[in-house]
């Protein structure tokens, strides 16, 4: 019933933003020389541009982004046409040409680039941290949400793979949604491949995502979560699974399962359960793909918690949502809780919509380093 509602109300939403952009962009000048001033005609002419526009961005990318195309067009429409109405108000008297809707259509273009640049274009974010505990220098690369095949395929990913082994990480690690619902069989084998390409003191580490499993038959896709754990680890990446590994004696790497386990009925440890025993004074890094558990990972004990999942919030005006639904407790970048430190990345690449204007897309080099006594 859910899926219905929604549904729904998008095909609502889309019927009436195509009605609101027929009647609107027919004011065009050129638009009523065409139709002769016959306004029923300029309507036709209208509505079939809008309806063979959607089904154009529909065939180049999917219908996800073409209704985001869309939707932010109808916006600035609005946002134009009540900004116009506001001036004639003011001027007391018309504009002689229809300069809202060339307007809103700019504005759309423009913001729309941007955030195609910012989900293509990566670029590395970094962060120092320093603690009290004996852990000497260490750099950790993460990688999260590259969603394979939908923003760049395997072979892209392959040159992101040559700029971290620039860096000389210690650690790699991979916060989940590695692949995508409909990522080819091609796309994993050769991504878990590049993986394998990386150069690391001390290992590469992978914790599962909410995608990464799928939430569709294992038919669709062609490969199983339980495929891609056996070709992660035939290129030599440690999956963890509510597990804990003790690194060259000095720091902990604990990956827990996502939080989608426990919607498939799986469920997964507590956090003060999973790190209770451990050698708290030792350093403990918390690989997580969401950021939800953080006042218990802070509780538990951990030094540094690594998420992704919430893609920096993706797209303006909708970035927080999350956070204020409660569904996250950090959207993009650093909070300290306690003695805890949390770093939320926005990912390297993009699911179905393939803009971001809430952030950028990227990789994330951490040095951690000894506090001086």
């Amino acid at each position: 019933m859910m899926w219905l509602i929604i549904i729904g109300s998008l095909i609502l939403m889309v019927a009436g933003g195509i009605a609101y952009l027929t009647f609107r962009s027919a004011k065009f000048s050129f638009v009523q020389k065409i139709s002769r001033g016959k306004r029923w005609l300029a309507r036709l002419i209208c509505l079939g541009f809008f309806i063979s526009l959607t089904s154009l961005l529909y065939i180049l990318m999917n219908l996800m982004n073409a209704l985001v195309c869309l939707i932010h067009l109808v916006i600035f429409w609005m946002i134009c046409d009540l900004t116009g109405w506001i001036v004639s108000l003011i001027r007391k008297k018309k504009a002689h040409r229809y300069w809202a809707g060339a307007a809103a259509i700019l504005l759309c273009v423009v913001y729309l680039a941007y955030g195609w640049y910012s989900a293509h274009h990566i670029r590395q974010q970094s962060y120092q941290l320093e603690t009290e505990k004996g852990t000497g220098h260490l750099r950790i690369v993460q990688i999260s949400d590259s969603h394979l095949g939908t923003t760049f395929h395997a072979d892209k990913f392959g040159t992101y793979i040559d700029q971290i082994n620039a860096l000389s990480p210690d650690v790699v690690v991979i916060t989940g949604d590695f692949v995508d619902d409909d990522t080819s069989r091609e796309d994993m084998l050769s991504g878990c491949g590049a993986l394998g390409k990386l150069q690391t003191k001390y290992g590469v580490f992978f914790v599962f995502g909410n995608h990464d499993k799928g939430y569709n038959s294992e038919s669709s896709r062609g490969w199983s979560g339980r495929e891609l754990k056996e070709q992660l680890e035939a290129n030599n990446v440690i999956v963890l699974q509510d597990d804990v590994r003790l690194i060259d004696g000095r720091f902990y790497i604990v990956g827990r399962r996502d939080r989608s386990e426990e919607q498939r009925g799986n469920g997964r440890i507590e956090a003060d359960q999973l790190l209770g025993e451990l050698d708290h004074d030792e350093y403990i890094i918390v690989l997580d793909h969401q950021p939800y558990d953080f006042e218990a990972e802070a509780a538990a004990g951990a030094d540094l918690v690594l998420c992704g999942h919430t893609h920096g919030g993706q797209l303006i005006p909708i970035r927080h949502v999350g956070e204020w639904i409660g569904e996250n407790a950090l959207r993009y970048g650093y909070e300290r809780i306690g003695g805890t430190d949390f770093i939320v990345t926005s990912g390297i690449g993009s699911w179905a919509i393939r803009f971001k204007t809430g952030c950028w897309s990227e990789y994330v080099a951490i040095d951690i380093r000894q506090e001086r006594r």
